[in-house]
């Protein structure tokens, strides 16, 4: 049956088709549902490039409660307690679903999972397939689940506008494909359409990471929650790519250290040292770029040698920029990796707009805090994916209204974007700075540029946070205040820049 002829009464339309998108649409069926993917399948998401694992507690020594106080720890005070505990209680059995659904994981020679250590965990608890290459592993496992499955229904398209029914209940998406507009129509949308790297020049991303999701959740009226935490990968390869290819924090927990380029340690007299949590790390490397030193990750020796087995991922990036480990320190820098803001959504993936949910990076539920602890996104994924199936039970669409049009443009504007968000909204942010990117992006974003306003939400709620936490850190404020959330809808995002517009206007000769 052709996607387009589907009973929107029954249909559930999933946007993406990452890891989160693909566990949605495998934790549905029977129930139909259409996915909707940009790229085919298996293609221009970033769940085929993590690297480092999904964090699960089954080791001799752990236990979810362990897992649950290395989240919050690492969230700095924004990570919601409950929902730790729901994750990482979930941890074990997702992994028993992936282990059913074929994904082969590395093992011990026992049969046991092998189980790597990353920053800020206190234990052991990195379950991981083909070493490095767990995201691509998880990736085609799910792609030939979903491939199996006659419930879902794949249609290679852009989403563009989120359509609403009568009653304000998002009921469909209008999606774009060679050049043609179409609606898909159902009962309801679940985005799980990715983060926003993409919007930095410097990016672990891929380049179409930018935040859609994010754009069509705003202009349905959606609430978002923590924009302005935008986490830097510490050690992405510094060999001209872009996207730049990472160096997995799992080399750090194998022994590798940063080094500037006189050999003297990076992360010298700081807590934690080279496992602190990312945001310290970032911070750290940023600061010796800042001085004129370059940084290395040092791997040489006996762990740059068996790289190419437990690190095959990285020793072929290293290799590919003419770069062999075991004898040559490899350089790094911080790049735009995860976002911990998003959608804001409940225990089951329901947003504040009846009919629409998220799942994945484009969500915010509470795990990660203002920082969020390496190898968790893939978990968190995973279990929400499970819980909007359980939860999903919206009613059938009423009479859809029309389409706003014209609201979408092509990023034609995006080397000038993720020039804006490097220099302004990156490791290190100041009141200067982000005014400048707010007043350089709202023109932008009021031409019906996706990746602009996204920008600009970005830039606005870092803006509006003065202290400094986790991810997010004010040169200018370089205090923390009391733990608060950022909530934000579009109608606040366009009183605040308006009245920022008029303002420097009046205040202009």
């Amino acid at each position: 049956m052709n996607a387009l002829s589907r009973n929107p009464a029954d249909r559930v339309i999933v946007v993406g088709a990452g890891v989160a998108g693909l566990a949605v649409a495998l934790r549905l069926a029977p129930r139909p549902v259409t996915l909707v993917t940009a790229q085919p399948l298996g293609l221009g998401t970033a769940t085929g490039w993590a690297q480092g694992g999904i964090a699960a507690a089954i080791g001799a020594d752990d236990a979810p409660a362990l897992h649950a106080a290395d989240t919050q720890a690492a969230g700095a005070g924004l990570t919601d307690p409950g929902v730790a505990a729901r994750v990482t209680a979930a941890g074990p059995g997702l992994i028993d679903w992936l282990v059913a659904a074929g994904i082969l994981f590395d093992r011990e020679a026992d049969g046991a999972l092998a189980l790597g250590l990353e920053a800020a965990h206190g234990r052991r608890r990195i379950v991981r397939a083909g070493g490095d290459a767990t995201g691509r592993r998880v990736l085609d496992g799910l792609v030939r689940a979903v491939s199996r499955t006659p419930s879902i229904e794949i249609v290679v398209a852009s989403a563009r506008e989120l359509l609403r029914d009568a009653h304000g209940a998002v009921a469909g998406v209008v999606c774009e494909a060679d050049g043609a507009r179409f609606r898909l129509t159902g009962r309801a949308v679940v985005l799980a359409t990715g983060g926003v790297g993409g919007l930095y020049a410097s990016t672990t991303n891929p380049s179409g990471a930018t935040g859609l999701g994010l754009a069509l959740a705003a202009r349905a009226g959606a609430t978002l929650r923590d924009l302005e935490f935008v986490q830097f990968h510490p050690t992405a390869i510094a060999a001209g790519a872009d996207p730049m290819p990472l160096a997995t924090e799992a080399l750090r927990g194998e022994g590798a250290r940063l080094i500037d380029g006189r050999g003297d340690r990076v992360m010298a007299g700081i807590v934690g040292g080279d496992l602190a949590p990312r945001d310290v790390v970032a911070r750290a490397i940023f600061q010796t770029l800042a001085r004129g030193e370059t940084v290395y990750l040092d791997a040489r020796g006996a762990l740059g040698a068996r790289m190419p087995t437990r690190f095959p991922t990285v020793a072929a990036l290293c290799a590919g920029a003419g770069i062999d480990p075991a004898i040559e320190a490899i350089p790094v820098r911080p790049a735009a990796h995860y976002h911990m803001g998003g959608v804001l959504v409940d225990a089951q993936g329901a947003s504040t707009v009846p009919g629409l949910y998220a799942c994945g990076e484009v969500a915010s539920t509470g795990l990660h805090g203002a920082n969020r602890l390496a190898s968790n996104s893939l978990l968190e994924a995973l279990a929400y994916a499970a819980w909007i199936a359980d939860g999903l039970d919206a009613p059938a669409p009423g009479p859809i209204l029309p389409e706003r049009g014209g609201r979408a443009a092509p990023a034609r504007d995006l080397a000038q974007i993720r020039a804006i968000l490097e220099s302004r909204v990156g490791v290190v942010r100041d009141a200067a700075g982000l005014g400048e990117a707010v007043a350089r992006l709202a023109p932008l974003a009021r031409t019906g540029s996706e990746a602009a306003l996204t920008g600009l939400m970005i830039a606005q709620a870092a803006l509006d946070r003065q202290e400094s936490r986790g991810a997010h850190w004010r040169a200018d404020f370089p205090a923390a205040k009391p733990a608060r959330h950022t909530e934000t809808t579009l109608a606040d995002l366009l009183a605040a820049t308006e009245t920022r517009a008029s303002a420097e206007e009046a205040l202009t000769p």
